[in-house]
């Protein structure tokens, strides 16, 4: 394991340990867990006001030129072609065999420039994969001399257009170039929380002095991962590494909204990405219409025999990743991926893969936690309902 030196840091790294942060290891960074109110009460503030989230150590870069869209849609099951100018989109890397290398965010800037935001722990794999897999095609750039925030929360585009007047006139999964408290910045309307917000992109050296100028606004307090990761489980969205990896393909992930039609198997681009006859053949296995006519080789049908299934617990026992998960006769059926106690809702939820047999809302599943069963029930997500996000 890394220790304290061998750390990356961000540019706000000064900036949490002023604020009195508790700095933990985090996709090769020293970065902050919870302050001194702790996760719960971050977890509220963001619910009902606005917290500000240093996501720094995300990967940052973008795709030039006139084959840029196409090129990159070679490499997702996703509309990337057909995005309009200004738009943004979720998007997933596959691999050969149709597992998920990372999800992301990318926004076409122009036809022949697209943003694209990868996980921290996976941004040297996956420049180094699209590189490899496009790099002829189009110039990857990337941009290690940026920070990256995020404000979320009901409040975040009150505070935001205080100090940018104009920014509150992007929707959702939009953005463009803002000048913010005297700094230029690329902006997003979007987010990880289930709340509205904006991800922000600004060079290092005035990332602190942004960071600053949003933590004096009334309504903004800073966030840590704690926080972060329960809001987005209350939200139903998968974190990579642990709800989703290369063993998981998008369809058994239940992330066959974030494949548009176009790029579906009777779409007008179906296929022509990497791991593209397995996801089609799992899409063809869920599609009650279809299912039943189609032939599928036995390793397609091997990749879509669980599903991604948000629970509940009945009693108020949380439940932990790892967590063996069996149907009432005893059988193990699955495990759970993620699960805490929900701030907002006050009781035990997780997300797990089990048995497509027992995927069915309403299900009753019993988990193991230290021996003893604990009775949960598979519930529709996102746990706490929002506009922005599917889950």
């Amino acid at each position: 394991m890394s220790t304290e030196t061998e750390l990356l840091k961000t540019p706000l790294y000064d900036l949490h340990v002023t604020l009195g942060a508790r700095m933990v290891p985090f996709a090769g960074y020293s970065m902050p867990v919870q302050y001194p109110t702790g996760l719960v009460a971050e977890h509220h503030h963001t619910r009902q006001h606005a917290g500000l989230f240093d996501v720094s150590h995300m990967g940052q870069l973008r795709l030039l030129g006139a084959d840029a869209a196409a090129a990159f849609e070679t490499l997702m099951p996703v509309d990337v072609i057909d995005l309009p100018v200004g738009k943004q989109r979720y998007g997933l890397l596959t691999n050969e065999g149709g597992g998920i290398i990372d999800d992301l965010m990318f926004f076409k800037v122009a036809d022949d420039e697209i943003f694209v935001i990868v996980n921290g722990a996976c941004k040297a794999n996956d420049i180094a994969h699209i590189q490899k897999h496009i790099g002829q095609r189009c110039k990857v750039e990337t941009f290690p001399t940026h920070g990256l925030l995020a404000l979320q929360g009901p409040q975040a585009v009150t505070v935001l257009q205080r100090l940018c007047p104009g920014v509150e006139k992007l929707v959702f999964m939009t953005g463009g170039r803002f000048n913010i408290a005297g700094t230029d910045c690329f902006v997003t309307r979007s987010g990880y929380t289930g709340e509205d917000g904006f991800e922000i992109s600004v060079s290092q050296a005035q990332t602190e002095m942004l960071a600053k100028a949003l933590l004096a606004e009334a309504e903004v307090k800073p966030i840590g991962l704690g926080a972060r990761n329960s809001l987005r489980l209350e939200a139903g969205l998968c974190l990579y590494g642990q709800d989703i990896d290369t063993s998981t393909n998008p369809v058994e992930a239940n992330l066959g909204w974030a494949m548009q039609k176009a790029r579906r198997a009777d779409g007008a681009r179906a296929g022509g990405y990497l791991g593209a006859t397995n996801i089609i053949a799992a899409q063809a296995i869920n599609t009650p219409a279809t299912g039943q006519k189609d032939h599928i080789n036995e390793v397609a049908t091997a990749h879509t025999l669980r599903k991604r299934v948000g629970l509940v617990a009945i009693d108020r026992v949380p439940v932990r990743e790892h967590t063996e998960l069996q149907d009432t006769s005893g059988n193990r059926i699955g495990e759970v991926t993620s699960g805490l106690l929900s701030p907002t809702l006050d009781k035990p939820i997780a997300m797990g893969y089990v048995n497509v047999a027992d995927a069915s809302i309403g299900t009753r599943i019993n988990a193991l936690v230290r021996g003893k069963v604990v009775v949960m029930e598979v519930a529709a997500m996102p746990f706490v309902p929002n506009k922005y996000f599917r889950g």
